[in-house]
């Protein structure tokens, strides 16, 4: 007996066991339906049998021609990036971009911004120098030995003045905390 045969005996059984024919079909009909799932069945299984013998061969080729998995990556991106460059979407994306790169307020706000940090550099840059400075003075001011002796130098008034302004750009920056106020003659005093 054939596996055609066998699958016909089994799917009359079947059909004459379950006794429940869908509505407008004969027990012929539902036979032959039968014979011709069990077909695809087995069409369905050998494709299955075939696609896995031709990946493994192509697996095989591949590893022949020293084609890795990441090489295969590589390419599938590249290929992607190809894809989405010439895409709709990308060139309207880009071509905006461009108008926008070419707009009087974007040259403008460029213009403020390439202002602003060159004005923020030179604020740090003059903030060194005074620091430079009044470390110069301090040290210039005293002997060796006297520099080596923090109470003096800490007595100076080119040292209390730097602190001074550490204190309240440190009071700018993090805050008064619990809402406080310095009271003191040098909390009015602007840091550098």
């Amino acid at each position: 007996m054939d596996s055609s045969e066998q699958g016909s005996s089994v799917s009359s059984t079947d059909v004459a066991s379950g006794g429940n024919l869908p509505p407008g079909l004969t027990e012929e009909e539902a036979e032959e339906m039968q014979v011709e799932l069990t077909k695809v069945e087995d069409e369905i299984q050998t494709l299955r049998q075939v696609l896995v013998a031709k990946e493994r061969h192509a697996a095989e080729l591949k590893r022949r021609l020293g084609i890795s998995p990441l090489s295969e990556i590589k390419q599938n991106f590249t290929k992607g990036w190809h894809e989405v460059q010439c895409s709709n979407a990308y060139l309207t994306a880009s071509s905006t971009l461009e108008e926008i790169g070419r707009s009087n307020a974007y040259k403008r706000t460029q213009e403020t911004l390439s202002q602003a940090g060159h004005m923020t550099s030179a604020a740090f840059s003059s903030m060194g120098s005074t620091i430079r400075n009044q470390f110069g003075e301090m040290s210039s001011n005293f002997s060796m030995h006297h520099s080596l002796s923090m109470p003096a130098m800490r007595n100076s008034p080119s040292f209390k003045t730097f602190e001074d302004k550490v204190e309240n750009m440190k009071d700018k920056v993090m805050g008064r905390s619990n809402g406080e106020s310095d009271h003191s003659p040098t909390s009015n005093n602007t840091p550098f």
